[in-house]
Order: C-alpha cells, then structure tokens, then sequence
C-alpha cells in the first residue's frame, strides 16, 4: 500500500523533559492503525505533530497528502454543550475557512454538512441541540464534521470515552465503514479496538513498538523488554490474531 504520512526520527520534549523519542512510523492508505500506550506516553503529542499543532524536536514529518485532507476528532467532545447549537451547525465549522463574513454558509457547504450527517446515521438529528443528543451522538456529530473536509485520513484521539458500551461499538462499526475509503487513525485505551477494528498497531510509551495484526490460526507471544495489550491478547489465546512487532 501507498503511504500517505511519514514520521522520521520524531522527537519532543515538554520542559526538556522528552515526551516522545526516536518515532518512526509509516501511515499507509486504507489503514486502520490503533495507536495505545500508557497514559503521558506520548500519543496525543503524536498526533498534534502530525496535526502541525506541535513542532518536534528533531526529526521530520514526511506528507504525501495536503494539511486540508486530514481529519481531526478530539478527545473531549463534552465541552460547552449547553451553548445553544444545532448537530447541523457543529458540522458547518467544519467549513470555517469557506464561511463568508456577513453571509454565512453557502449552499453547497450546508448539502455537504448534511451529506456528511447522513454518512454518519444522523441527519434526521440535524436541528437538534448537541445539548440534547448523547455522548455517542455527539461523537458521531463532531466525525461528521471532520468529514466535511473530505478527507484522506482521519485521526480520533479516544473517540469513545465517556461513552456507553453499544455507543462504543457503534462508533467503531462507523469508522469500520469509513475505513473503506479513508485512512482511520485511533489513539484508544479500548481493547476491543484490537480485537475487532485495527490492521495495525502502534504502542508508545515515549518509544515505538509496531505490531502488524494479521487474521489467522497461529498464535504467538515474544518475551522481551515490552510487554503491551496486544501480546497479552496473543498469550491468553483472547485472539486469533497474530503479533508480529518491530521495535522503531
């Protein structure tokens, strides 16, 4: 497969004190990479390099697509929901940069916002409150306006906390389906990610291990120095996937 995103030798450090050291990481098209690891090990400064929200250290990321057709879902989806705005006008703000002053939205932007409503099973909520909606709903609503840009990959960092068990799984069979045609990228602390959901994972903890999952009936377990959710899944026989890793 094509890469769409490089990381070369990414490091950064908060206080001089390093975050995340030496990553090195190859983003392929139609992937659905996991990214897991210890809370403060290093995954949300990831994604925000990736995002140009941060800039490392040393090292460099390599970009095979343009800035604009990438993605991006927050962690917490819950802030000011009590501010009186529609599903709809969540959405739109995905078009912020398109949005002309004294205007507003164009036509075509708002058929894009509800089209991207609709990918996501909640265009019949598209006047509703965010205040009015659940957290799986929110969250469906903040991925649609990630869509709006239409892009060709799509970073999540935990897409589904604070949400309830059958919100969780719908929220992956939904990034299941995207993943037809865009790259997904995940950082969660949920094992069933693993189980049901990725092709690869990433585990940090201001390093990189990458575990390449592939469906079938041989289980392995390595011991060495790292130790992670995904061998452990291996060696308690929870999985029929097999866990083949490099250390990056």
């Amino acid at each position: 497969m094509d890469k769409i995103l490089e990381l070369k030798n990414i490091s950064y450090a908060y206080d001089k004190i390093n975050a995340i050291e030496n990553i090195n990481l190859d983003i392929l098209d139609n992937d659905f990479l996991a990214i897991i690891g210890p809370n403060g090990g290093g995954k949300s400064t990831l994604l925000k390099i990736i995002l140009n929200l941060l800039k490392p250290k040393s090292g460099k990321v390599i970009k095979h697509i343009k800035n604009d057709m990438i993605g991006y879902v927050p962690q917490n989806t819950n802030l000011n929901t009590d501010f009186p705005i529609t599903a709809l006008e969540v959405v739109l703000m995905g078009h912020i940069g398109g949005k002309k002053q004294f205007f507003g939205y164009s036509k075509e932007q708002i058929a894009c916002a509800m089209g991207s409503l609709e990918q996501v099973s909640m265009k019949e909520f598209a006047n509703n409150k965010i205040s009015d909606l659940s957290g799986g709903q929110r969250q469906r609503v903040f991925i649609a306006r990630a869509l709006c840009a239409n892009p060709k990959l799509m970073l999540l960092d935990e897409p589904t906390a604070s949400i309830d068990v059958k919100g969780q799984r719908d929220i992956y069979e939904l990034l299941k389906k995207l993943n037809e045609t865009i790259t997904v990228v995940v950082v969660s602390h949920d094992i069933s990610v693993l189980l049901n959901y990725a092709k690869n994972v990433a585990h940090i903890n201001k390093n990189l291990v990458y575990h390449h999952l592939k469906n079938n009936d041989k289980k392995e377990y390595q011991n060495n120095e790292h130790l992670c959710e995904v061998e452990l899944l291996s060696a308690l026989g929870k999985t029929e996937l097999c866990c083949n890793h490099t250390h990056i």
